[in-house]
């Protein structure tokens, strides 16, 4: 039985308001979530699951629940070609709190707007939560939202990144109406 660790202060959004998250992904998926709110682990039933993937997909949306997603904006990984990606800013800044604070405010930006920025113009979902930066979303997305994130935390201005985002866009507009670059 594969476990996933979730912080318990997100226990409550995994399971919903009378538990009606869970409940959707149970009966989404066909796969039973076992849910110990006091050791914040969770593992899952898929001895009735007829898709090998559903089960990997399934801890996804549970990762990315923990790590800050609303579970409306997890759920867009029980699609086909969507994904889950966790950056560990501790990779870029050590273990020092006072830099983790600067490098969270950098991709968050004021008042959101940096990581709003980056949500409107590539089309992913981004949560900072704690040490890492979560990123959601399909295969030509992924890379142009990961490297955003990646060049804001390696120190690039802001001004350099948004550049960066608006010179991808129309490539994400190709990709989107099905064209193979």
């Amino acid at each position: 039985m594969k476990i996933v660790k979730v912080p318990k202060e997100r226990v409550g959004a995994l399971i919903g308001q009378g538990g009606e998250t869970k409940k959707f992904l149970e009966q989404r998926t066909g796969i039973r979530i076992i849910i110990d709110a006091e050791e914040g682990e969770v593992s899952f039933d898929e001895t009735k699951t007829e898709d090998p993937l559903l089960p990997l997909k399934i801890m996804d949306i549970v990762k990315a629940i923990g790590r800050g997603f609303a579970p409306h904006k997890a759920f867009r990984l029980l699609d086909d070609d969507e994904y889950l990606e966790i950056m560990n800013i501790d990779d870029y800044v050590g273990k020092g709190t006072n830099q983790l604070v600067r490098m969270r405010a950098r991709v968050i930006g004021a008042n959101g707007k940096t990581r709003r920025i980056i949500e409107d113009l590539v089309g992913v979902h981004i949560s900072v939560y704690g040490d890492t930066v979560g990123i959601i979303g399909n295969s030509a997305q992924m890379p142009v939202a990961r490297t955003a994130v990646d060049m804001l935390l390696s120190g690039s201005e802001h001004a350099t990144v948004y550049k960066f985002l608006e010179r991808k866009r129309a490539v994400l507009h190709i990709a989107e109406m099905g064209f193979d670059l």
